[in-house]
């Protein structure tokens, strides 16, 4: 079976374009493919993704993916979705093979219903057209609106990042368990298992993640839901190896295959 990390990242700073990356951070340094490859074991293609709201960065990040030698089979970049030329753009974005979907970063937008703004959905059905996939980088309090997304564009391919970033570290389950739990009923929306990590208290061990993987398995099954490492942002939370580790002491025999690459083979269309 292939094996994809459904979910990572390159940056250079000197590009200017990530406003959330401060100097304070530990991962406030250059990242690129060359880091990435000594810790991959048996993944042999990845999903890179946008981390900054510009062009600029998609162009940065195809570019990346047209030098990888095959190791990166898509990108998910950025285009501003509320512009009144957003539906243009897509349509030309999307004549290029590996771009594979569009990410706003609602987890950054103050106003959470803004996904439903009417001056966004010529974008979102500009992308269904297109064939292009919606990630939907949400919080749980985005998580209500999801099912109204979905149901105003039935032929957009949504995918949750980061299982909408449950309060892990604070030990709450609920309302996020149930909101999420609504969205994998009502919708055939597919979820990232990601960035749990980061969510979680430092010091973290896979039991204290076990709740919110089974919760994920349960709602949506090893067929909607995709393994990502969510690199380098998971070197905050203890890195590659050991997330790596914990997905697979997580993750049943007979889930491992789609969640850790079928699934995101799928969703995706890579081959």
């Amino acid at each position: 079976m292939i094996r994809i990390d459904a979910h990572h990242h390159v940056w250079r700073v000197d590009r200017g374009d990530y406003g959330w990356l401060t100097p304070d951070l530990p991962i406030c340094r250059d990242y690129g493919l060359a880091d990435l490859r000594p810790l991959l074991g048996e993944i042999t293609a990845t999903v890179l993704v946008q981390a900054a709201p510009t062009e600029t960065e998609t162009a940065f990040l195809l570019d990346t993916a047209r030098g990888s030698g095959g190791l990166v089979r898509g990108v998910v970049g950025w285009t501003d979705l509320a512009a009144p030329d957003a539906p243009g753009r897509i349509a030309a974005m999307a004549a290029d093979p590996l771009l594979l979907g569009l990410r706003p970063m609602l987890q950054d937008i103050a106003e959470t219903g803004w996904i439903l703004r009417a001056e966004v959905q010529p974008a979102l059905q500009a992308m269904a057209a297109a064939g292009l996939r919606f990630d939907a980088l949400v919080q749980p309090r985005h998580l209500p609106l999801l099912p109204d997304v979905c149901a105003r564009h039935p032929a957009l391919r949504v995918v949750i990042d980061h299982g909408a970033k449950p309060a892990i570290a604070a030990g709450r389950f609920q309302p996020w368990a149930d909101a999420i739990a609504r969205v994998a009923r009502e919708t055939a929306a597919a979820c990232k298992l990601s960035g749990l990590v980061t969510e979680a208290a430092p010091g973290w061990k896979a039991a204290d993640l076990r709740p919110y993987v089974d919760h994920l398995l349960a709602c949506f099954g090893p067929d909607r839901l995709m393994w990502g490492s969510d690199w380098p942002v998971v070197n905050l939370a203890g890195g590659y190896t050991r997330w790596r580790d914990a997905a697979l002491e997580l993750l049943g025999a007979t889930d491992r295959n789609p969640v850790l690459g079928g699934t995101a083979a799928a969703f995706y269309g890579l081959a």
